[in-house]
Formats: structure tokens, sequence, C-alpha cells
């Protein structure tokens, strides 16, 4: 069984998150903190294998949370489940830790993929926040105009195909299906001048823009 730590400050948003995530045959919640100092103490109690951390908490907030588990706990999965989309933010918790950031409107079978993706060592980010990342190119010439050419959805795939994610998981996490991620994968590799995901993958990780 995956063992989940829940951290949240709004108690209907755990009741809600237990009673999703236990009806996974695979999962279950160990444990359910107010506050981050809280997810910190549990943590070190209940060694889950993964915590799912609201980030805007009172007493010790989520970011910090993140950093002092990964302290003491580095082999713990973290992934921040957040209203905000706030770039700043999100890069605060990768920075502190986090093995993903999903925002609390994601679809819930986005939100289980994700946390399956962390603990074999992907990085989850809900679509918007892969767009965002995306959403500019630090370089110039050619590839900034290639970059601008894609459509929403190609720079989404290609967002998801740089953080290690199968054609699968994209559609699991765009909610399209499998054959139209291998039709938009044609589509941008042709454009950016690729032959695989691979070089894909390594092309959007130069173009990534840091909040």
């Amino acid at each position: 069984m995956i063992r989940v730590l829940l951290a949240d400050d709004h108690s209907m948003v755990r009741t809600g998150l237990t009673q999703f995530i236990e009806s996974a045959p695979d999962m279950e919640v160990v444990g359910a903190a107010t506050n981050g100092r809280e997810a910190v103490r549990l943590t070190t109690e209940l060694l889950p294998d993964i915590v799912l951390m609201d980030l805007l908490m009172p007493i010790l907030d989520g970011v910090e949370a993140i950093r002092q588990i990964k302290a003491t706990q580095p082999g713990v999965a973290i992934v921040a489940l957040s209203t905000s989309e706030d770039p700043r933010l999100v890069s605060e918790a990768l920075a502190a830790g986090a093995d993903g950031y999903l925002v609390k409107d994601v679809e819930p079978e986005v939100l289980m993929a994700g946390l399956r993706s962390a603990l074999t060592g992907g990085v989850p980010l809900s679509p918007s926040i892969t767009a965002s990342i995306l959403g500019r190119d630090g370089g110039r010439g050619s590839d900034s105009a290639l970059l601008g050419s894609l459509t929403p959805r190609e720079r989404e795939v290609l967002g998801l195909i740089a953080i290690g994610h199968r054609n699968r998981e994209i559609a699991a996490a765009l909610a399209i299906s499998e054959k139209t991620v291998k039709t938009h994968c044609s589509h941008l590799f042709q454009r950016i001048g690729v032959t695989d995901r691979q070089q894909a993958a390594a092309w959007a990780r130069r173009h990534l823009v840091q909040p």
C-alpha cells in the first residue's frame, strides 16, 4: 500500500481527499496535518511514502514544511497541492524540494496519476503550471519564434514531455486520447526540428523560464 500523509488546514478538504485517496485499492491515508509544523512532526512519526502538502497554512507554511521534511526525510515524496498558480510560489515550492505541484481544481485522475508519478521519480505538474513555465522563451531568435508558433495544446504537451510524462500520462493529464497526444507530438516535433521525445524534452528544458 502507498502510505499518504495529508497536510491542509481546511477540514472539508482533508475529509474529501481522504475519501478519494482511500477509494484507490493501493493507497491509504495514514495521517492528516492541519498546519506545516504538524506535517513535519507527523512525517517523522509516521514515515509516509508521500505527503500531499497545502502551501498556505498557519503556524508553518507549506514551503518551509517541505524544506524541513526534505532535510530530514529526503526519501519521502512531496507533492504541493494549492489553489495558487503564482509562478513565484511554484518556484519556491519546487526549490524547497517539492516533487511536483498540482492545483486544487485538477481532475481527480490527474491527482492520482501525479501521486504515483512522484513516487517513481516523475515531476507531476498541473497543465496550467506547465503552461506558465513554458509560457515565454528565455532565448532569442529562431528558437523563440518556434516556441511562440506552437499552439497552446502543443505547448502543454511539450511541457509534459519535458518533465518525463509518457503519452498515456499526458492523455490523462489533458483529458484527451492517446492518439491525439501522438498527433500533437508528431506536429510539434516537426516544428521544433527534433525526431524523438528525448530530443524534444532536451529542447524544451533549454527554453524553460524560471519565474
